[in-house]
């Protein structure tokens, strides 16, 4: 089926008589993880321009990005059981709205500590927005098969963000970088009229878990600030070992309280099915190198191969065109084959690129080194859409938002540490090309040893 057949299926009748517009769902949600996914893309290549424009020095400019990024792990578990509570749709909107808000913030900042504290509220509603936009899905496509394919969509969202961004930051920034945030307005503002033709979602009339949500931001925040200020000072740092022994401790009180309240923010039920581990493992496992790898090659191409920000960003086309591209096909090869190989061939992908990356010497052409690239790019579409659709599968639909929380919780985590980690690589005594190639066999490693995990999968449809 293509993709304008699939949006154009007309609107179907819920149990109780009102109508259900699946293809305005699955718009929304895809315009909403594709606005989210830009905004964490775009901003690197602008950072030149505000600086010249607000001042401030490299650790300000790390925060306009590290806001962001922090505020959106920290919230990530809250969001997903505020959508399982309040409803997907009313968490949707509520994330949207203030995402957009944000980002007006951002595009009229005057000074620079006004733009970092705009993004860490730009993070805020990225992670209401994320879980949400997982279960709209979730509910609009009850059928395991139409769901699939519509999960495929919505990724497509995000590979064709995460392709643009780069270049389109470059391009927006020769006119203002103001520009980068206001882009966003129009885009949050169609989503919102798409998410008023969307029904009303389940919810789920409980207790608050006041305790689980500051204990859970608690150990997000303090993990997230860890890693991003371990790529900078190193991690036995005193500003890093306070944060993260602060994670720990609020980890270990977090899950104490899950296990003894009666109405907990994450039941820890949900792991007792071995393929909801499995897809977490997997989410984390991945984001080490799909955001790790792209982390390694921005500096490689500027340090090493002396490339512009926007010349670097071209650089990583061809491997994220690959990937968008693919995206689209992802539901129909797992349809035939399963999801659990495209998933291990994946991983598998990415685990040879990394080996064959770390082998290339400096002297090889900058286009060699791109197209080494395109691996991690395939690896994309064939893990995370087949993953996220059987997460969905082994869930309750009443437990879609707090599922969709804790996976897209540990995606992000996954992407910290190692930027975290392969950032102290980089910087280490035995010079940038050491820790690149120790870097990039550690990412082959973790790839390898997931794709066996990934061979536990259940891959049986489920309603």
């Amino acid at each position: 089926m293509s993709v304008t057949a699939f949006l154009r299926r007309p609107a179907t009748r819920d149990t109780d008589g009102s109508a259900r517009h699946p293809a305005a769902t699955l718009a929304a949600a895809v315009l909403g993880f594709f606005v989210i996914t830009l905004d964490a893309t775009i901003v690197n290549v602008a950072l030149p321009s505000i600086r010249d424009a607000l001042g401030g020095g490299i650790t300000g400019l790390q925060w306009v990005v590290d806001a962001y990024t922090l505020m959106f792990a920290a919230f990530l578990l809250s969001a997903g059981s505020l959508s399982d509570r309040i409803g997907a749709r009313r968490s949707f909107g509520i994330g949207v709205a203030v995402f957009v808000a944000a980002s007006l913030a951002c595009g009229l900042a005057p000074t620079l500590g006004v733009l970092i504290a705009a993004r860490a509220v730009q993070g805020v509603g990225a992670a209401i927005t994320m879980p949400a936009s997982m279960a709209l899905i979730r509910h609009a496509y009850p059928d395991p098969a139409k769901r699939a394919h519509a999960v495929g969509l919505w990724a497509m969202g995000g590979a064709v963000a995460a392709a643009a961004g780069p270049v389109l930051g470059g391009l927006l920034s020769l006119a203002s970088w103001r520009m980068i945030f206001l882009i966003n307005l129009p885009v949050g503002l169609v989503t919102l009229l798409m998410l008023a033709r969307v029904p009303h979602s389940p919810m789920r009339e409980v207790p608050f878990d006041w305790a689980g949500q500051v204990l859970g931001i608690l150990a997000m925040g303090g993990l997230t600030y860890g890693a991003i200020e371990a790529g900078e000072a190193g991690f036995a740092a005193p500003q890093v070992l306070g944060p993260l022994a602060l994670a720990v401790v609020a980890f270990i009180a977090f899950v104490a309280v899950q296990a003894r309240i009666s109405h907990p923010m994450v039941p820890l039920t949900l792991f007792r099915s071995r393929t909801v581990v499995i897809a977490v493992v997997i989410g984390f496992a991945f984001m080490i190198g799909f955001y790790g790898m792209p982390f390694l090659f921005s500096l490689y191409f500027q340090q090493q191969q002396h490339l512009s920000s926007l010349s670097a960003g071209v650089a990583f086309l061809p491997m994220m065109l690959v990937s968008a591209s693919v995206t689209p096909f992802a539901s129909r090869i797992a349809a035939r084959v399963g999801a659990r190989l495209p998933v291990v061939a994946g991983l598998l992908l990415m685990a040879a690129g990394a080996l064959v990356l770390a082998l290339v010497p400096d002297t090889a052409p900058v286009w060699a080194t791109a197209l080494l690239l395109i691996p991690v790019g395939l690896a994309g579409p064939l893990v995370m859409p087949q993953v996220t659709a059987v997460l969905l599968e082994h869930v309750p639909a009443a437990q879609a938002g707090t599922a969709s929380g804790v996976f897209n919780t540990s995606r992000q985590v996954g992407g910290a540490l190692a930027v975290a980690a392969f950032g102290a690589l980089l910087s280490g005594a035995a010079g940038f090309r050491h820790g690149l190639q120790i870097s990039l066999v550690i990412t082959a490693v973790i790839a390898v040893l997931t794709a066996l995990s990934a061979l536990g999968l259940n891959t049986r449809r489920t309603a």
